[in-house]
């Protein structure tokens, strides 16, 4: 069972100003960058339903060269729920009870289906009156197209666009765009690893757009490539730590050695039948490692001198 909530937590806390940027840019206008204050979880229970709930984010932030404050509340919801529209309110009235500020309320909406537009309004009211009418944010992803972000420069764009609407047919194409945008944002490793690790659990290809990425990874640049490379790699090591398979070894050197061989006849033409035999009888983590070198070779001569220094050393 995928944990969305702790996903999406991670994921927003870690890049705050980044999710605001991208989709809130009028509050990240007014609120001081520096005040932001993440808030331990509230926890409310529904007396006559029954049920316990956690507030998903909460953070705490001053306004724009002011000491007064506001809360902006951030929830995720990963599947349908009748009635959400009310339980936003609840979580609305219990924070403006308990801090007494100002609180602005956005609802992610990471479900896959269904697709039609939710609403963003809970509202009592009479026919002669309105009594209440509260108003908060709905980011839906489904009804995001995912060619949108294609130009954003924001590792929140780069996570999410694994969650908006994509066709059965483009999952692969979207994949290897997260991929190259990830390898152009100069993150640190671990921010790397937890956006990349956010779009492998989204978007899980099958063995043949699997392949097909392969092929898609081995088209471009040299230096974009090694990022792109060390990348999926990681990938193929977590499934290891997690043990999602029984001979997952053997599935990775398989898969390694695909790609090597395809990235190969690239970078130095033609492989002879007994050059390419050699390769064939390398071990996990010598293809690991001539994945990297590769990136450096121009000629056959480079593969052959790799492979004596390698046979040297064992």
């Amino acid at each position: 069972m995928i944990d969305h909530d702790r996903l999406f937590k991670e994921l927003l806390t870690t890049f705050f100003v980044e999710f605001l940027e991208l989709f809130l840019p009028e509050v990240l206008s007014y609120l001081e960058r520096d005040s932001i204050q993440f808030l331990d979880k509230e926890v409310f229970t529904d007396v006559t339903a029954g049920e316990r709930y956690e507030a998903d984010l909460i953070v705490k932030v001053k306004f724009l060269g002011q000491e007064s404050c506001f809360v902006i509340h951030v929830e995720n919801q990963s599947y349908k729920q009748p009635n959400f529209d009310k339980r936003m309110f609840r979580y609305f009235s219990r924070l403006y009870e308990k801090f007494d500020i100002p609180i602005y309320p956005v609802v992610i909406l990471s479900y896959d289906s269904p697709q039609t537009p939710e609403k963003n309004v809970h509202q009592i009211a009479f026919p002669h009156k309105v009594i209440l009418q509260f108003n908060y944010d709905v980011i839906q992803l489904n009804q995001l197209n995912w060619r949108d972000f294609l130009r954003q420069k924001n590792p929140v764009a780069t996570a999410l666009m694994a969650k908006m609407k994509i066709a059965p047919a483009e999952r692969r194409q979207v994949k290897f765009e997260c991929l190259r945008l990830l390898a152009t944002l100069r993150l640190d490793p671990a921010r790397m690893r937890l956006i990349s690790g956010f779009i492998d659990t989204y978007l899980r290809l099958s063995p043949q757009e699997q392949i097909l990425l392969q092929n898609d990874i081995a088209r471009i640049e040299p230096k974009e490539q090694e990022v792109v490379m060390q990348i999926v790699t990681s990938w193929m090591e977590e499934g290891i730590e997690q043990g999602i398979e029984q001979g997952i070894e053997q599935g990775k050197q398989q898969a390694t050695l695909s790609l090597v061989l395809r990235l190969l006849p690239r970078r130095v033409g033609t492989l002879t039948p007994e050059l390419e035999e050699r390769v064939q009888g390398l071990s996990l983590t010598q293809l690991e490692d001539l994945a990297v070198a590769l990136l450096d070779f121009f000629s056959v001569e480079d593969l052959e001198v790799w492979l004596q220094q390698i046979s040297a050393t064992t």
